[in-house]
């Protein structure tokens, strides 16, 4: 029986579901690899890749693709090896994420930005054997120590000067000399162009819809992060759920605009696998640089552009924001972190585009719901579920009971896209997993017409005097004054009521605002108790790798100021 199936006749967000768009569509189960496969044949001579301006073609793509996998099999990698990407965006990310699943073995992501501890804990959990990465120095360098003292074995290198246009790849290796690593001629190490140095005619390895594709770790708000399986089947229906969701997409003639880095859940599907689905030409953005990207926009005229709020927030306050043509841009998805109204308004504004938030998590492939492309939405909803997917909240205090519409609970998640598991860790698997339905420790409800909210992190929940206090609606009664430009409230401990309401603030510029004024601001918005008793206004905020307003990274300064005030006490 399928999701579609194992509900009621006429579930409620149906009479909400948008024309055009069947929510019971048939979901087949191939091989995640068959998506390029398929790009290949349908968009041949279609720019897949236009990286720093060197365009590569999905036929292009797709031969080293081919290649690339039956270099991988002639090392022994295949059903049961785990590959990891250790890649900034780089037209090598899809070369070896789809030469990989090709082999018939599992893709593991990491972040290239971890500290060396937390590469070497990931190397061990996920037994990883071989890692592909560039030969820069500030990549390269960390893993070179992780042979001899981790499981990682070989290391494929891959020439940044390689995928750069000429006379660009002529000059990098003179002008960057000080930033190419210097490789060893060893057994340990293999070189792109030695891997790929064959005919290209590969047996594909036979995988089941079930065969594990990727190993996703989840960035977690405490302890070591978990290794999220995605199947084969789960990371391909995903791409085909996103991709349906945006029926006015023109295969073979879409522009994606690439800027969250591929390695993160969200972007490995709605950037990478949507854009290959439906043959768009992919601009790959090593990183995230605001000029770039405004530069960017106004050149190469991308008409999709997945992002996480804080970049629409900050093209919006460019202070020279007019003099880009920004025009182009058809769709944008929101998504990682709540999207204030005020910003979804300016950027629409802005640019004539449609900017809709979503929802979804590591454990999900990512995505679950979105809000509709065409027609109203909902302000502050994450949206509708995905074709296939069921939304359902359960109870607090009892995870296997069923709660009612506009009932608060845990938002949980059926649908083709839900994970195997958690690597190596049946408990976790067992807690998240519970009734059969993922759990994925947020607070929300869904309302008559189907739409669901989200009201915060289980995890994020303050608890102050004996009341509840959600963070989310403190900050977008927050974001509501003309001042802010970007917000985070958190529980930090206090000895009378356990817990109490801090808000860090970050201003736009040339504007200034005190504690009082936003108290006054907020007097008729917040209730007491919900009122921050704390504010710090600061310049900069902390953010995540793909850009999200880090709740955590604050938490952490805080402990930290902490201890050394408990230090200086004692002292």
């Amino acid at each position: 029986m399928t999701e579609a199936e194992s509900v009621s006749a006429d579930p409620v967000w149906l009479k909400s579901y948008p024309p055009g768009i069947d929510w019971s569509m048939a979901i087949e189960d191939r091989p995640l690899y068959a998506l390029l496969d398929d790009a290949v044949a349908r968009f041949g001579d279609r720019v897949c890749a236009d990286f720093m301006d060197k365009t590569f073609t999905y036929r292009e793509i797709g031969d080293l693709v081919d290649r690339a996998a039956k270099g991988f099999q002639a090392m022994g990698i295949g059903p049961g090896s785990r590959v990891g990407l250790f890649l900034p965006n780089c037209p090598y990310y899809v070369i070896a994420y789809f030469a990989v699943l090709k082999a018939g073995a599992t893709v593991v992501n990491f972040n290239p930005l971890y500290a060396e501890r937390e590469v070497a804990q990931q190397i061990e959990d996920s037994g990883t054997e071989v890692m592909v990465t560039l030969d820069l120095a500030q990549l390269y360098d960390k893993l070179a120590r992780m042979l001899g003292e981790t499981g990682l074995k070989r290391i494929v290198v891959c020439r940044m000067a390689g995928v750069l246009p000429f006379p660009k790849n002529l000059l990098f290796p003179l002008v960057k000399r000080r930033e190419v690593a210097r490789i060893p001629c060893d057994d340990r190490h293999i070189r792109f162009e030695d891997l790929t140095a064959n005919n290209g005619r590969v047996t594909p390895a036979k995988v089941g819809p079930d065969d594990l594709a990727i190993l996703q770790y989840t960035g977690g708000t405490t302890g070591i992060p978990k290794g999220a399986m995605l199947s084969h089947r789960n990371v391909y229906a995903n791409a085909l759920q996103s991709t349906a969701w945006f029926p006015d997409a023109e295969p073979g003639r879409e522009v994606m605009l690439g800027v969250l880095p591929f390695f993160h859940v969200f972007a490995m599907t709605a950037v990478m696998n949507l854009s290959i689905r439906i043959g768009a030409t992919i601009i790959m953005m090593p990183r995230f640089n605001l000029e770039e990207v405004m530069k960017t926009i106004d050149r190469k005229k991308p008409t999709l552009f997945p992002a996480v709020p804080t970049i629409y927030t900050a093209i919006n306050m460019h202070r020279h924001r007019g003099r880009y043509d920004l025009s182009s841009i058809k769709f944008c998805l929101s998504g990682g972190a709540p999207l204030p109204v005020e910003v979804k308004n300016e950027f629409e504004a802005l640019t004539g585009c449609r900017l809709v938030e979503g929802y979804g998590l590591s454990e999900a492939s990512p995505v679950v719901t979105c809000n509709p492309v065409s027609g109203a939405g909902r302000a502050g909803s994450i949206g509708l579920p995905l074709p296939g997917t069921v939304v359902e909240v359960v109870s607090l205090d009892d995870p296997l009971r069923l709660l009612g519409q506009g009932e608060k609970g845990e938002i949980c998640v059926r649908g083709p896209q839900v994970m195997l598991g958690y690597w190596r860790n049946e408990e976790e698997t067992q807690r998240a997993l519970a009734g059969g339905r993922l759990h994925t420790g947020d607070v929300g409800y869904v309302d008559e017409d189907g739409y669901a909210y989200i009201v915060d992190r289980i995890k994020d929940l303050i608890l102050a005097g004996g009341y509840n206090i959600y963070p989310r609606n403190v900050e977008e009664a927050i974001y509501l004054h003309p001042c802010v430009a970007e917000c985070v409230v958190a529980g930090i401990p206090d000895p009378y009521r356990g817990q109490t309401v801090k808000a860090y603030i970050k201003l736009k510029d040339g504007v200034s605002l005190t504690r009082d004024e936003l108290t006054a601001f907020l007097a008729d918005k917040l209730s007491p108790i919900e009122m921050p008793k704390q504010v710090e206004f600061r310049d900069t905020l902390p953010k995540t790798m793909i850009g999200k307003l880090s709740r955590k990274a604050l938490l952490e300064e805080e402990e930290q100021r902490r201890l050394r005030q408990g230090e200086a006490r004692t002292g």
